[in-house]
C-alpha cells in the first residue's frame, strides 16, 4: 500500500510542480499585486490594501461590463448550445446523412479561422459604407432596421456577441453529432413505429440521452462568456463609450492603457472568482463533486 501511494505521488508530482509554477504561483501573486498601486514602469509599489476592491464595487463600467458578460452567455447558451443540438439533430436525421459532410464541415469553418481575422471580416460587413449588411437590408425592403452596427450604442453588443455565435455553433453542434451517434438507433426506429413524431423523438429521446453533453456545452460556453476578450478587442475595443466591455477587455484598458497595473489585477481575481463559482456549479450538476469528496475520503 505504500509503495503504492509513492507511485501514484511520483506520477502526480511533474504534473503538480508545473500547475504550481504555471497556474498557482500566478494566482497568488496577482492577487498580492492587487493589494498595490504600481504601474508598468513604476519602480516601487504602494500598499492599498482592498482599495482597489472597494473600487470595483463602486465601478460603473464593471456594471456594465458584468451585464454584457452576462448576456453574452444567456444568448451563448440559447444559440449555440440550443441552436447547435437542432443543427446536429437534423443533420442526424436519415434523410439528411448524406448532406452531412458538407454542412458539418461549412459549419465547422469558421471555428477554426482567428478570431482576428473573423473580426476584421464583420467589421467589413457591418461597415455602413461599404458593408453588405445595410445594402442587403434594403434589398430586402427592411431599410428602416439600417444602422451603424458596430459605432451605435444600442446595436454595438449584439454585433459582437452574433459574431460569436456565427463563429462557435459549429463546434458545439459536432459535440452534439458525436454524442447522437452514440445512441443506438432502434431506440428512434422502436419509437416511430410506436408512432412518435420526430418532435417529439427529439424531446423524450434525443435530449434525456445527451443530456451529459447538453451540461458539459453548456458550461463551456458560459465560461467562454465570462472570458470573452479578442471580440471585443478587434471588433469595437470595447466602444462605443465603454457599451461593449466585458470584463477581460476592461482588465486590458485599465493595465496596458490606463497603466493601472495594481487595479487590473483585482479586475483579474474578480474574473477568477467567477469562473471559479462557475466551475463549482458545473462539478456539482455533473456529480464529479460528490465523487471527489468520496476519493478523497478513501
Amino acid at each position: 500500500m505504500y509503495k503504492s501511494k509513492r507511485g501514484i505521488w511520483l506520477f502526480i508530482l511533474p504534473g503538480f510542480l508545473l500547475m504550481t509554477v504555471f497556474v498557482f504561483f500566478p494566482l497568488i501573486l496577482n492577487f498580492v499585486y492587487s493589494l498595490f498601486q504600481w504601474s508598468a514602469f513604476s519602480q516601487s509599489k504602494v500598499f492599498v490594501g482592498i482599495e482597489y476592491y472597494k473600487r470595483i464595487l463602486q465601478d460603473p463600467i464593471i456594471v456594465t461590463a458584468l451585464k454584457n458578460n452576462t448576456l453574452y452567455a444567456i444568448v451563448s447558451v440559447l444559440c449555440q448550445c440550443g441552436i447547435g443540438l437542432i443543427l446536429a439533430a437534423l443533420l442526424e436525421n436519415h434523410k439528411m446523412r448524406r448532406f452531412q459532410p458538407f454542412f458539418r464541415t461549412a459549419y465547422f469553418i469558421p471555428s477554426i479561422i482567428s478570431i482576428t481575422v473573423i473580426g476584421l471580416l464583420w467589421q467589413f460587413v457591418y461597415n455602413p459604407q461599404i458593408g453588405i449588411v445595410n445594402p442587403l437590408l434594403e434589398a430586402l425592403g427592411l431599410g428602416k432596421y439600417t444602422a451603424d452596427w458596430l459605432g451605435s450604442s444600442e446595436t454595438a453588443m449584439g454585433a459582437v456577441i452574433f459574431v460569436s455565435q456565427w463563429q462557435n455553433i459549429g463546434y458545439i453542434m459536432l459535440l452534439y453529432i458525436v454524442a447522437i451517434q452514440k445512441i443506438d438507433e432502434s431506440i428512434f426506429e422502436s419509437a416511430t413505429i410506436d408512432g412518435a413524431t420526430g418532435i417529439q423523438s427529439f424531446f423524450r429521446i434525443l435530449v434525456p440521452l445527451v443530456k451529459d453533453t447538453i451540461l458539459v456545452t453548456c458550461v463551456i460556453t458560459v465560461i467562454g462568456a465570462f472570458r470573452v476578450f479578442s471580440e471585443v478587442y478587434v471588433m469595437t475595443g470595447g466602444g462605443p463609450g465603454h457599451t461593449t466591455e466585458t470584463l477581460a477587455s476592461y482588465m486590458y484598458r485599465v493595465g496596458f492603457r490606463n497603466d493601472e497595473m495594481g487595479y487590473s489585477a483585482a479586475i483579474a481575481t474578480l474574473i477568477f472568482v467567477i469562473l471559479l463559482v462557475l466551475t463549482f456549479i458545473q462539478m456539482k450538476l455533473s456529480g464529479n463533486f460528490n465523487e471527489m469528496k468520496k476519493v478523497s475520503k478513501e
